[in-house]
């Protein structure tokens, strides 16, 4: 039994458009030549789904050939030009291949002109410096950055002042150029213009042709209470311009925190070295603890040991997520007296007897 094009393209007969149509771009995406390179066979198959398509998908033409085997009425049996099957090639429309062909092959092979692509801008980096007691209460800070702009001479048209980018001619402005591959041509972007469909004639002299140039913008930041040293804080739409219609990137600032004389930070925490005296240590007391807002009386238990963690809740570093503050963490630090008198040797002497 003589294959039919419908088995050609797997469907049955009374398939409807959709289906060959699905069928169709399964079969070209499976059989296309650029995906199979080398591969004969893979082409000879690809040329007989295409050939099927262009009837099939044709009202007029299925007609004919589900009447007669052919689309001019000769029959099923007689050889065609060339003594191929007898199918007529003269009005292959392409389009659906050029929108696969697109899909697997990048936009180069669709129709029309391939217009550049949007780009986003790049996103900037810059540093800035607080001190240790400005990270806590927050501050503003300027920052000064150099970015790319739209040149001031030519707008960012890339010509020179009183003149405008042309039309390609070598693309005709489409921005692509077209090869022929036999029943199919494959298009790239014209080298020219390199896809942009216009070129510049007598180009800026100011930025040379490309549209823009180096500028230093000054930005004034805002710096939430409780940054870290690291905190990055994002400017939105502050970084590089972009590139054909793209948004602007970000300019990210980076906090540079100095280190405190006075604490060691630990999250949203603060620890503080307290000095204690032996005395205190061992029988307890108050002793003053310095805080951002000002020093606070702490109890000291009694035996209380070197290295003794005590809490003061509510006084560390602000959070910069939700609300509220850490807490003061004073470390006690027992202070061994380097010179004594004679009133205190005797004491130590007699409570070192007393204690063994």
């Amino acid at each position: 039994m003589s294959s039919t094009l419908y088995d050609t393209l797997g469907v049955k007969k009374g398939a409807s458009q959709d289906e060959i149509k699905k069928a169709y771009r399964r079969l070209a995406r499976q059989h296309h030549p650029d995906a199979n390179p080398g591969d004969n066979a893979a082409e000879e198959r690809f040329k007989e789904v295409q050939t099927a398509y262009d009837v099939l998908s044709d009202e007029k033409k299925r007609k004919e050939y589900d009447r007669y085997g052919s689309t001019n009425g000769r029959g099923p049996g007689r050889p065609g030009p060339g003594g191929g099957p007898n199918v007529q090639y003269g009005n292959v429309d392409f389009g659906d291949l050029g929108d696969i062909l697109g899909g697997i092959f990048g936009n180069t092979a669709g129709r029309g002109r391939a217009r550049p692509q949007a780009v986003r801008g790049h996103d900037l980096e810059t540093e800035v410096r607080l001190s240790f007691e400005d990270s806590l209460r927050g501050a503003e800070a300027k920052v000064p950055v150099e970015v790319t702009v739209a040149c001031s001479d030519c707008g960012g048209t890339g010509a020179q002042p009183g003149t405008a980018p042309v039309i390609c001619p070598q693309c005709n402005g489409r921005g692509v150029t077209s090869e022929s591959q036999g029943l199919f041509a494959l298009s790239q972007p014209c080298p020219r213009c390199r896809g942009n469909g216009t070129v510049i004639e007598k180009p800026c002299l100011k930025c040379h042709g490309s549209g823009r140039e180096r500028r230093l913008r000054n930005y004034t930041v805002k710096i939430k209470p409780g940054v870290k040293d690291g905190t990055k804080i994002r400017l939105k739409g502050k970084g590089e311009a972009g590139a054909n219609g793209g948004p602007n990137g970000d300019l990210i600032v980076i906090t540079r925190v100095a280190p405190s004389d006075t604490y060691e930070r630990r999250g949203d925490d603060l620890i503080v070295q307290v000095p204690v005296t032996f005395a205190t240590a061992a029988l307890g007391g108050k002793v003053d603890v310095p805080t951002p807002e000002g020093a606070v009386s702490l109890k000291v238990p009694a035996g209380s040991e070197d290295g003794k963690l005590l809490r003061i809740k509510g006084r560390g570093a602000p959070k910069l997520t939700g609300s509220g503050k850490g807490d003061v963490l004073a470390r006690v630090r027992i202070q061994v007296p380097t010179r004594i008198n004679k009133k205190e040797r005797e004491l130590l002497e007699e409570l070192r007897k007393v204690g063994g």
